[in-house]
Parts: structure tokens; sequence; C-alpha cells
């Protein structure tokens, strides 16, 4: 059965600075949704308004048509994985795949480099390291959809692949949005893409329309 995460309706503004005006968004199970933005777009601030973790002067979040003001207390519809570290340094992996109902075992025997660290702290982790193991607690949660934010910081270029195949395969099982600062990386396995730009999405088209709305220099080809 499909499902169905739509977001319009936003309004953001610090001061007298508007952030986010004229925002649609749609996403649905076995789809990758990647938005791009350069900095200061803000991103990360319509992250967090979908989750509801950011408060907004207007926001319509629905999920099978249903509003859901407040995602996060809803972890069978959406996870997300912000640019920070999330998980607490001080506990050990073991706990926290109990914690996620994850099978560490099936992780250690996909990725043996880290057969050895199931009772390591997570602050014990390479940043590298630490940031792939968050990102396989979202990718592998049991639920509707995840958002993941800038997913490859400070991983190598195989932990990219291996990243991003497991995001191919997460697919099927749920509805992925996606930023990350490598935009051939997402626009590579990406299904839709959006660009965000003076507080307003727009749906890529083409590879051209980076160029249309500013993401890349002319100069600059995909």
């Amino acid at each position: 059965m499909k499902h169905f995460l739509e977001v319009d309706s936003i309004r953001l503004s610090f001061g007298e600075r508007l952030i986010l005006s004229d925002v649609y968004l749609k996403c649905e199970t076995a789809n990758i949704t990647a938005l791009l933005g350069r900095n200061g777009q803000g991103k990360t601030s319509l992250f967090k308004i979908i989750y509801g973790e950011l408060e907004t002067q207007d926001k319509s979040v629905r999920f099978d048509s249903q509003q859901i003001p407040y995602p996060f207390k809803r972890p069978d519809l959406l996870r997300y994985l912000p640019q920070f570290n999330f998980v607490p340094g001080f506990l050990r992996l073991k706990r926290i795949f109990e914690d996620f109902e994850l099978d560490f075992t099936e992780f250690a025997d996909r990725f043996p480099e880290f057969s050895a660290k199931r009772n390591q702290r997570v602050s014990n982790l390479s940043g590298g390291e630490r940031r792939f193991f968050e990102t396989y607690l979202i990718l592998k949660s049991k639920t509707q959809f995840v958002i993941l934010d800038e997913p490859f910081t400070h991983l190598m270029p195989l932990q990219i692949e291996k990243i991003s195949q497991l995001i191919i395969e997460e697919k099927f099982n749920k509805g992925i949005i996606l930023t990350d600062h490598l935009y051939n990386a997402i626009l590579d396995i990406a299904d839709t893409a959006y660009v965000l730009k003076d507080g307003k999405t727009h749906l890529l088209k083409s590879n051209n329309d980076l160029e249309k709305f500013g993401y890349i220099p002319a100069t600059d080809k995909v």
C-alpha cells in the first residue's frame, strides 16, 4: 500500500527576514525525494518544520491526507537524521541497536568493519563511523518515511557508496527525503528532486534547472 507525505502552506520568517513562503514538497513510499538548495535557503528549517521540531506561522504537513502537526511524536510515521550527532556518546552500540529494535549481527555481517565494535561506546567511533552508524539506524527504522539531512557528512567515498546503496534498497520499505551538498550523489539515486530558492520550492525537471534556479553556476556541469 502506498503512503504519501505532503507539505505546503509553510511560512517562516525570522524578524523581517522571510525564509520560507511558497513551499510544496511531496514524497511517497518507494520513492527518493531530493531537496537541493544553497546554504542559507532554509533546507534544515524546512525539515525541522516537517518533523514538528520548529514552530512556524503557517504549515500543513499531511500523511495520507491527515494533518499531523508533530510527527516527532509518531516514529511509526517519520524518523529524522539531523545534521548533528543525535546518539549520546556514552551509550554502547549494542544498546542503541536494542533501542531501535534492530539486529546488530545483521549490521556487522554487512559491514564487517563494525563487527568488533558491538560493545564500544558511540564516542569511540570516528566521525565518519558515527555518521554511517546513525544514518543506518534511521534508514533501517520501522517507519513510513525518513528525512536525511546531510547523510554523507564526514564519510569517505566508499562509505558514501555503501550508504547510497542502502538508501536505494530501503526506498522499497519507506519514503525517503534527503539533502546533501554532494548533489551529484543524491541526484544519481533520487526519483524526484526539488530546488529551494528564495523561500520557494521548484520541481527539478532536468539538470539544466540547476543553473536556472542558481544552484550551480552556468560553467559547472553535472
